[in-house]
């Protein structure tokens, strides 16, 4: 486990998506960043990020590389993960607009809507405010990239809503975008997309503020 005159060593998922993105934002925002492809690599970290791209695709390809059970494992024994876009959907208990065979990592009490705010042609940026992740009334709006992403439609008791999609008057005004619970974070868009570092930021001091023991095997 990283000492505490260490930063914590957060990995990124490597399997697909923008990894190199993350891995910036995080060294930007004060942690040690390190892909992640296999176990021995996720045992070794003291958080995750689960970058975007086509959910289906990542969730084959982390059993294809033998993570799925320890990726689940080390999110219910108290791992703090962030997820964006694709990674809200991993991170989700429940999803709508799911193919037949789609299933989650989990852990954050919701429910998602893949592709919820359209096609890859559909894409747009909005300036959200977001106080609790350090966008309120006096600071600079969150710059947000939606790249076929998904919005949530239900939260447990337990979840905390960091951010909504702005309030025009489309059909995706209001829809909750950025959600915490507990140890997880997680957001419709991608703040790491156009050097946007303020997620990232509180991410890395949620790490700070865990401590959670490296107990699987790393074989």
């Amino acid at each position: 486990m990283t000492s505490q005159s260490q930063p914590p060593l957060i990995g990124v998922l490597a399997l697909q998506g923008d990894v190199r993105e993350h891995v910036a934002a995080l060294t930007a925002g004060g942690a040690r960043a390190a892909t992640v492809r296999r176990p021995a690599e996720l045992a070794a970290v003291d958080g995750l990020v689960l970058p975007g791209g086509e959910s289906t695709t990542i969730e084959k390809l982390v059993r294809a590389f033998d993570l799925y059970e320890p990726l689940r494992a080390r999110i219910a024994e108290g791992l703090p993960v962030y997820g964006s876009c694709a990674g809200m959907i991993l991170l989700a208990d429940r999803i709508r607009g799911a193919t037949a065979d789609q299933t989650t990592l989990g852990g954050i009490d919701m429910t998602v809507r893949r592709n919820a705010f359209g096609r890859q042609v559909d894409s747009f940026e909005e300036d959200l405010l977001a106080p609790a992740l350090g966008a309120g009334p006096e600071d600079a709006p969150l710059r947000a990239v939606f790249i076929r992403a998904p919005w949530v439609e239900e939260v447990g008791d337990g979840v905390e809503v960091l951010a909504r999609a702005g309030a025009g008057a489309n059909a995706s005004a209001g829809k909750i975008v950025a959600v915490r619970h507990g140890r997880l974070l997680a957001t419709s868009f991608h703040p790491e997309i156009g050097g946007e570092t303020r997620v990232h930021r509180l991410f890395v001091e949620m790490v700070r503020d865990a401590a959670v023991p490296r107990t699987l095997a790393t074989s």
